[in-house]
C-alpha cells in the first residue's frame, strides 16, 4: 500500500502576468483577468475555487498595468459608504465579498519569461510546502471538486498532480499533452510517464491535454532552476515537470486526474463569449429568463442572419 503523504495544501499561486493580446483593444488598459464573466471578473472565479479547496493563502503573479486586480481584492471604502447610505445591502455584500475572500498577495514577475518562470517567482512565498497553481484562462465550474480531488491524490501518491482532459485529436497541439498509464484500482487517476508541450500534429502520445490546474511538490523549484528556455524562449512548466515524472527522484512522481466536468475556456474571444453565455444561463438571479431569451432569439430572423440580409438589400 502507498504510504500517505502530507495532504495539507494551503497555498495557491495564480500566474496572471500575461498581456492578453488576443483580447486587444479591450485589454489595452484593463487586465484580461479583470474582464467580466457575467457579474464577476474572471480572476475572482479562480480565487474562489482555490479557497473552496482550502487554499486561503494566495499569491498572484502579475506584471505591469495589473493594479486593477489588487484594487479589486482591496476594500473600497467610498463605494461601501455610498451603498450603506442607500441601504443597498445586496450590492454592499457583493462588493465586500471580493475583499474578504482570503489572504491574497501580489508580486510582479518582472520579465515575461514564461509560466515556469512565473511559478519560480513564488518560491519565497511557498517555501518548502506543496502548493496549487491555478491558471485564469480555465474556469472550473463551482459545482466541481477538481482541485480537492487533486489534493487528495497528492495525499495518496505524493509528488505532483496535474489535471488532464480529453480533447479532440486535432486540438492536442494547442496544449501540453501527457503520456500515461493506468493506476490499478483507480478511476480517472493515471500515472504520468511523460509530458510534451504542444506536440507536433500526429506526434502526441495521447489526447489527454493538461488544463490549468496543478498541485506541485516544492521539488518543482529546483527542477525549474535547471530548466532551459524552451518554446518561444520561455521557461516551460511542462519541461520542469518532466524532470519529476521519475518517482525515484526527490519529490518525484506525477499523477494525473482526468477531469470530465464543466470547464469554461476564457483563453480566446469566442470561447470567452461561450463561457459568459453558459454561466449566465445558470445564474441564480436571472438564468431562467436568460435561457428563455436565448431560445427566442435563436429562432428569430436576426439569429439566422435574415435581418442582416434585408438591410444589405436596402
Amino acid at each position: 500500500m502507498t504510504a500517505p503523504h502530507k495532504t495539507d495544501v494551503h497555498k495557491a499561486v495564480i500566474p496572471a502576468a500575461g498581456l492578453g493580446t488576443r483580447f486587444l483593444p479591450a485589454t489595452k488598459a484593463i487586465p484580461k483577468e479583470m474582464l467580466p464573466v457575467v457579474d464577476k471578473p474572471a480572476i475572482q472565479y479562480v480565487v474562489e475555487e482555490a479557497i473552496r479547496a482550502g487554499c486561503d493563502n494566495i499569491l498572484t503573479i502579475t506584471g505591469r498595468n495589473k493594479s486593477a486586480m489588487e484594487n479589486h481584492f482591496d476594500r473600497h471604502w467610498e463605494l461601501e459608504q455610498a451603498l450603506e447610505r442607500k441601504g443597498d445591502e445586496l450590492r454592499l455584500d457583493r462588493v465586500r465579498k471580493s475583499a474578504n475572500l482570503g489572504n491574497v498577495h501580489f508580486i510582479r514577475q518582472g520579465e515575461p519569461l514564461g509560466l515556469g518562470h512565473a511559478v519560480l517567482c513564488a518560491r519565497p512565498h511557498v517555501g518548502d510546502e506543496p502548493f496549487a497553481v491555478l491558471l485564469g484562462d480555465d474556469l472550473i465550474d463551482e459545482t466541481e471538486d477538481l482541485l480537492e480531488r487533486m489534493i487528495a491524490a497528492r495525499g495518496t501518491y505524493g509528488g505532483s498532480v496535474v489535471a488532464l482532459m480529453e480533447v479532440p485529436e486535432d486540438q492536442v497541439q494547442l496544449y501540453g499533452c501527457a503520456d500515461v498509464e493506468p493506476i490499478e484500482g483507480e478511476r480517472d487517476l493515471v500515472r504520468v510517464k511523460s509530458l510534451v508541450e504542444k506536440p507536433e500534429p500526429g506526434e502526441a502520445p495521447s489526447n489527454l491535454a493538461i488544463i490549468g490546474r496543478y498541485v506541485l511538490d516544492p521539488a518543482i523549484f529546483d527542477a525549474l532552476e535547471r530548466t532551459e528556455p524552451g518554446r518561444g524562449g520561455e521557461i516551460q512548466l511542462t519541461d520542469a515537470m518532466l524532470k519529476l515524472t521519475d518517482p525515484g527522484v526527490p519529490g518525484g512522481g506525477v499523477t494525473g486526474v482526468i477531469f470530465r466536468g464543466n470547464r469554461y475556456d476564457t483563453g480566446d474571444r469566442l470561447d470567452y463569449l461561450k463561457a459568459v453565455v453558459r454561466l449566465a444561463a445558470r445564474h441564480r438571479d436571472f438564468g431562467d429568463t436568460f435561457r428563455d431569451w436565448v431560445r427566442e432569439w435563436a429562432a428569430s430572423d436576426e439569429a439566422a442572419g435574415k435581418a442582416e440580409h434585408r438591410l444589405m438589400e436596402h
